[in-house]
């Protein structure tokens, strides 16, 4: 077992923003996290994180409550790609990748070799070893995106969580991204909001409305076009074995 939760819920402001969640995240795969704004993709996802903690309900790494585990601990197993990372710093793209270790040195403690090669391979693995000099300012929305995984990388982490990555980006960048992602040695939990993305790199989708699931199972299994209306209010056409081999989506006009 990886990550999990049982019957998690959290609430803000009176209002329950995922709701009685249970699922299994299987080791070495890629789960995608769907639904539409509001859902609460984020949430659970800094539930997953242990950022957050569930008003009830549980979060699990490896069978054990994430809350009962110190942080440093957790954050040497999960690392983190926010949808929004920004800094206002004047940091190089080896600068922002080295924040990834801080969890693995004591505190003031120098780098050392192994986080010196820790950063390295992290930025061949996301192929920026040629920009690492590079300031982040001049950095195109993909390669800044690249530059976050390297970081998450540089934790040496087995589960690797990622708020919407591919938003702000070009066709190319969305690929090239997410298949960087599923290439990786980890496991991985994606919110997307590119059906079509997400049955194409994720081996298992978890579909929320309102904070709750309603549909988890492989991208051929969850994309119907009754599930898509329901959740997204939409109407679409399902090609059971796109391009492939993965179920395409194609959107009509009106809501449904």
């Amino acid at each position: 077992m990886s990550l999990a939760t049982r019957h998690a819920s959290w609430s803000v402001g009176g209002r329950q923003v995922v709701h009685d969640v249970t699922l299994d995240v299987t080791p070495g795969t890629t789960l995608g996290l769907l639904g539409p704004n509001g859902s609460g993709k984020s949430s659970l996802l800094r539930l997953l994180a242990g950022v957050r903690k569930p008003a009830s309900g549980r979060v699990l790494l490896d069978g054990a409550d994430l809350h009962g585990m110190r942080r440093r601990d957790v954050a040497r197993r999960i690392a983190v790609v926010e949808q929004h990372a920004q800094t206002e710093l004047d940091l190089t793209v080896s600068d922002v990748v080295k924040l990834g270790r801080i969890p693995h040195r004591s505190t003031w403690a120098a780098e050392d070799s192994d986080d010196r090669a820790a950063v390295a391979e992290a930025l061949a693995r996301v192929e920026l070893t040629d920009l690492a000099d590079r300031s982040w300012h001049t950095l195109s929305g993909g390669e800044r995106q690249r530059v976050h995984i390297a970081r998450a990388l540089a934790q040496a982490p087995q589960e690797l969580l990622l708020d919407e990555p591919t938003n702000h980006l070009d066709v190319h960048h969305q690929l090239d991204l997410l298949g960087l992602v599923r290439r990786l040695p980890v496991t991985s939990v994606v919110a997307l909001h590119d059906l079509n993305l997400a049955a194409m790199f994720c081996d298992q989708l978890v579909v929320l409305s309102a904070g709750a699931v309603v549909a988890i199972g492989a991208p051929s299994e969850v994309l119907t076009p009754d599930l898509i209306a329901e959740v997204y209010r939409v109407h679409a056409v399902v090609t059971p074995d796109g391009p492939g081999g993965v179920p395409a989506v194609r959107f009509l006009p009106g809501a449904a």
